[in-house]
C-alpha cells in the first residue's frame, strides 16, 4: 500500500486496529489517532503499563493475536515486528482489510505539520530527538513528538502540540523512514547495523541517501561530517547541507571546552551561538547537542533558549540513566546494542573515574551479536568485570546457534547467566563502594537495574 492510499483509512470515525500496540511508537501512534477521532483497538503479545494506559484512555486493547480480534476494522497498521504469519495480519490479508506500516501512517500525520524534523542515524536518535523536544518546549513552540524513548520532560515517549512542528525520531530499520516526509532531516551517523535487513553497509548508506532525498528543494539536511560514511551517503546531494561536528571544519562546530566535553562555546557559521553547560557526558552527547543546535539555530531559536533547554536535559530514560546506589556502587542503565553505542557509553563512564566498572550486557538478537559478534568481545574487554546476560530475541528466532556464553568465554574474568535474576544476584552480591554497574542492552536487563535499586 502507498502512503496517498492510506490517508482514505485515516479520517473519523473510521475503525484501524494496531497490532502490537503498546509498542514505544504503536502506543502514541493509537492516541493521535483516536485523539483524531477515529476508533481505535489494539492488541499485544503481553499486558504492559503502556497497554494499561491505552486501556485508561478509552483504548481497547486485547492480549495476545488471534483473527477474531480484528473484527469490524476498516483498516489494520502494524508494528514492524509482525509478520504476515501473525494470526491478525492472516486474517485481514484473507478478508481483503488493508495492512499498513506504521511508518505509513505517521508519514501521513507528519504532512499536517509545516515543520517536520526528522532524527535518523545508527546510534543517538533517542536522545538527539529529546534534545531537540526540550528545545522547542523551552522556546514554547509547542510541537508535536514522537521519541523512541522516555522523556522526563513529557513523563513520556510523546506529546500532541497544537503547534506548527512534529519532531520525529526516524528509524532506518525495514527503510521504515522512507515512510516520512521530513522538511529537514538530521543524520547523526551512519553505520553498519539491522544486517538481518540490509544486504550490507552500501545499502545502509543508499537508505539513508533516500531519506535525505525525502527532503524538498527547500528543505534542509543536518549531517555528521566528522563521520565518513554519512559524508560519502550526502556526497552530491542536490539539497542544502549543514554540517556539525567536532572538527572546526563543519558548519557547526565547539570550542573551548572545559569539564571533559560537557561544558563548551557552539559555533554556527563561523559565529557564537550559544554556550553549552551540558548535564550528560561524553563526546557523543556533545556531537548530539550540536546537531541539534544546528536545527535550532536554522529554525531561528536564540542560543540562550538552546542553552537553557540543554542545561536542564538530563537524559531520555534508558540512555545512561542513573538509577541509584547499591551497597555503595553506582548503578546506571543504557539503551546500547552496537558496538559503537557500547564504545560511547563506556568512554562516557570511563571519564568519570570509578574505581571499578562493571558492566552486565545484554545482546540484542541473534543476528546482529552474529554479524557483530568479535566487535562486542573487543568493546567489553574494556570493562572491569563483563557480565553475559542471555541474547534477547526480540523479533528472531535463534537458528544460528548463538549465545551470549560465546562472548564471555572469549573475555577473562567473564562471567555468563542464562537469566537476568541469576545476574541480579551476581551484581549484588560483588556490588562495593567506588564501583560503576551498568547495565546495557535493548531487551529486559533494565528489569535487573531496578530489582537492584530495589
Amino acid at each position: 500500500m502507498q502512503s496517498q492510499d492510506i490517508r482514505t483509512y485515516l479520517q473519523p470515525g473510521k475503525h484501524a486496529h494496531l497490532v502490537g500496540i503498546g509498542g514505544v511508537s504503536m502506543r502514541p501512534l493509537g492516541l493521535v489517532l483516536h485523539g483524531a477521532g477515529m476508533k481505535i483497538t489494539g492488541s499485544d503479545m503481553n499486558s504492559s503499563v503502556s497497554t494499561e494506559d491505552l486501556v485508561g484512555q478509552g483504548i481497547p486493547v486485547l492480549i495476545g493475536h488471534r483473527a477474531e480480534n480484528i473484527a469490524g476494522a476498516d483498516c489494520i497498521i502494524r508494528t514492524a515486528a509482525a509478520h504476515n504469519d501473525n494470526p491478525e495480519i492472516a486474517a485481514a490479508r484473507a478478508l481483503g482489510i488493508p495492512v499498513f506500516e506504521r511508518a505509513q501512517a505517521w508519514g501521513v500525520i507528519m504532512q499536517a505539520y509545516r515543520n517536520a524534523l526528522c532524527v535518523a542515524g545508527t546510534h543517538g536518535k533517542t536522545t538527539t530527538t529529546s534534545m531537540l523536544t526540550q528545545i522547542f518546549m523551552e522556546a514554547a513552540l509547542d510541537p508535536t513528538v514522537m521519541i523512541g524513548g522516555y522523556l522526563p520532560l513529557l513523563g513520556a515517549g510523546h506529546r500532541v502540540g497544537q503547534g506548527d512542528t512534529i519532531i520525529m525520531e526516524s528509524c532506518e530499520y525495514c527503510d521504515s523512514f522512507l515512510n516520512f516526509f521530513p522538511t529537514i532531516a538530521v543524520i547523526l551517523n551512519i553505520d553498519a547495523d539491522h544486517l538481518d535487513y540490509f544486504k550490507d553497509l552500501n545499502s545502509i548508506k543508499a537508505s539513508f541517501r533516500k531519506f535525505a532525498e525525502l527532503v524538498p528543494e527547500n528543505g534542509l539536511v543536518v549531517a555528521n561530517g566528522d563521520d565518513e560514511n554519512t559524508r560519502r551517503a550526502m556526497n552530491g546531494i542536490q539539497r542544502k547541507v549543514i554540517s556539525f561536528g567536532m572538527d572546526a571544519a563543519n558548519n557547526v562546530y565547539p570550542a573551548n571546552f572545559s569539564r571533559g566535553f560537557s561544558s563548551f562555546d557552539v559555533y554556527c557559521g563561523g559565529q557564537l551561538y550559544t554556550h553549552l553547560d551540558l548535564k550528560i557526558a561524553g563526546q557523543h552527547n556533545t556531537c548530539n547537542a550540536l546537531a541539534a543546535c544546528a536545527v535550532a539555530q536554522y529554525m531561528h531559536i536564540p542560543g540562550d533558549v538552546a542553552a537553557r533547554a540543554l542545561g536542564a536535559f538530563t537524559g531520555a530514560g534508558r540512555r545512561m540513566e542513573f538509577k541509584g546506589t547499591i551497597n555503595g556502587a553506582d548503578v546506571y542503565d543504557d539503551y546500547a546494542h552496537h558496538p559503537s553505542e557500547l564504545h560511547a557509553t563506556l568512554a562516557a563512564v570511563k571519564s568519570m573515574h570509578y574505581k571499578r566498572m562493571i558492566c552486565a550486557f545484554q545482546p540484542h538478537t541473534y543476528s546482529r551479536t552474529k554479524a557483530l559478534f568479535d566487535d562486542f568481545v573487543w568493546e567489553l574487554q574494556a570493562v572491569d568485570i563483563a557480565v553475559l546476560a542471555e541474547i534477547y530475541a526480540a523479533r528472531e528466532q535463534n537458528t544460528i546457534g548463538i549465545s551470549s556464553r560465546d562472548i564471555a568465554n572469549r573475555i577473562d574474568g567473564a562471567v555468563y547467566f542464562e537469566t537476568l535474576p541469576e545476574v541480579t544476584a551476581y551484581l549484588r552480591s560483588i556490588a562495593r563502594p567506588g564501583d560503576v554497574i551498568l547495565t546495557i542492552g535493548a531487551g529486559d536487563i533494565y528489569t535487573v537495574a531496578n530489582h537492584l535499586i530495589r
